[in-house]
């Protein structure tokens, strides 16, 4: 697979910071989350009104399909950096996001996306998250927003951290055999700081992958 250009719209928890590779947790209100985790970043939301992420035709960045239904929408209201390296990084951090969440609605956490996007810890990741929704009989609707992102190079360039705080106060579980939404009342539960350790693909596909995911819970920073 060869890189094409993505577009990134202008792309049960503990309060400490916490790696999570192998178990499963609660963004969408039904006790499982996706968060990864603390990174030196202002906390202030965008002032700016957030964005619908927009995939390019057929919802095939670099030929992988991540494709979401209509009620599931992944807003990521950041700025691409200057650095080439930071912003492809990016953009496939946000490509990992949208590939957990696709394999959600396909109900499999071995989807192909998830292969393409991630690898070691931040593989592992994504199937126990995906999996927690299929072991409960749900999967998510709504809006969960991405912001205040930024990035950090290490020296060999090889690597690319990625650290970003999530809003879910919108996003639900829905259960799969009712229909029924999960909704709660807003609180610091929906707010969490991602940190995610991407590091370029060894093939030369010109992917980078998710190898780390770490998350804070009820991230105040990100209120």
């Amino acid at each position: 697979m060869k890189r094409r250009t993505l577009p990134i719209a202008a792309a049960f928890a503990a309060a400490a910071v916490l790696m999570l590779t192998a178990c499963g947790s609660g963004d969408d209100k039904s006790g499982d989350s996706d968060k990864p985790a603390n990174a030196n970043q202002g906390a202030e939301k965008p002032s700016k009104p957030a964005e619908p992420s927009r995939a390019p035709p057929e919802n095939k960045p670099d030929g992988v399909d991540v494709s979401l239904p209509a009620d599931m929408n992944l807003v990521f209201n950041w700025d691409k950096p200057k650095d080439k390296n930071e912003a492809a990084a990016m953009e496939d951090a946000a490509n990992y996001v949208r590939a957990i969440y696709h394999g959600v609605d396909k109900r499999m956490s071995k989807v192909a996306a998830v292969n393409a996007y991630s690898t070691g810890g931040g593989l592992s990741y994504a199937q126990t998250q995906i999996d927690a929704r299929l072991d409960g009989g749900w999967t998510a609707t709504g809006t969960r927003r991405h912001y205040q992102a930024n990035t950090r190079s290490a020296a060999n360039g090889t690597s690319v951290e990625v650290a970003f705080c999530v809003d879910s106060s919108k996003f639900y579980g829905k259960e799969i055999k009712t229909g029924k939404v999960l909704k709660s009342e807003p609180s610091i539960a929906d707010y969490d700081h991602f940190k995610i350790i991407m590091m370029k693909d060894p093939t030369g596909d010109g992917l980078w992958q998710a190898s780390k995911v770490y998350v804070e819970a009820k991230a105040t920073k990100c209120r």
